[in-house]
């Protein structure tokens, strides 16, 4: 499973070099948000760390899809057919790489990592972010999100926000 969705981020980081429309990046951008917290859901004991992930990335994609609507409302959007080609020959790729799965492997391998997670505790898995190596990084990434949450406050001026106004 995990060499699965490996596989799905390397071919939608290749598919977003040939995308041109911010709204198709921004989906690719999602596919690759859902694959990036299932794999770090995987590697952690809970989903908690994934499932922020993807809630920050969402509303991200959000602002995006608002910023879009307001500076482009009357652009239509067509997906080219390169685009619709690969993606068609992802999936049936994926499809492939599921019917040759052997499945007493696929048994054994559940049976192992299950194994592996009985060891890992909950009041461990939040420590390796608060240690010594990665604490200075943590406080850093909070700080920095402070900044940009006030510079980002005196940019927008509630009557003269990047967004139209609305009626």
């Amino acid at each position: 499973m995990i060499l699965t969705l490996v596989a799905l981020m390397m071919i939608s980081s290749i598919c977003i070099v040939s995308l041109a429309h911010p709204m198709s990046m921004g989906g690719i951008l999602l596919l690759q948000t859902i694959t990036i917290t299932l794999t770090i859901g995987f590697f952690h004991s809970n989903f908690w760390y994934s499932y922020v992930l993807f809630l920050v990335m969402v509303s991200g994609m959000l602002v995006l899809f608002a910023y879009m609507t307001s500076v482009a409302s009357n652009e239509k959007f067509t997906p080219s057919f390169k685009v619709t080609f690969m993606v068609v020959m992802i999936i049936i790729a994926f499809v492939f790489i599921f019917m040759m799965m052997d499945p007493y492997y696929s048994n054994m391998n559940n049976i192992f990592s299950d194994s592996i997670n009985l060891h890992n505790s909950y009041s461990t898995s939040m420590t390796k972010y608060f240690n010594y190596p990665t604490i200075s990084i943590m406080i850093m990434l909070i700080i920095y999100l402070l900044i940009t949450l006030i510079a980002v406050v005196k940019i927008t001026m509630i009557k003269m926000g990047p967004l139209r106004q609305t009626n």
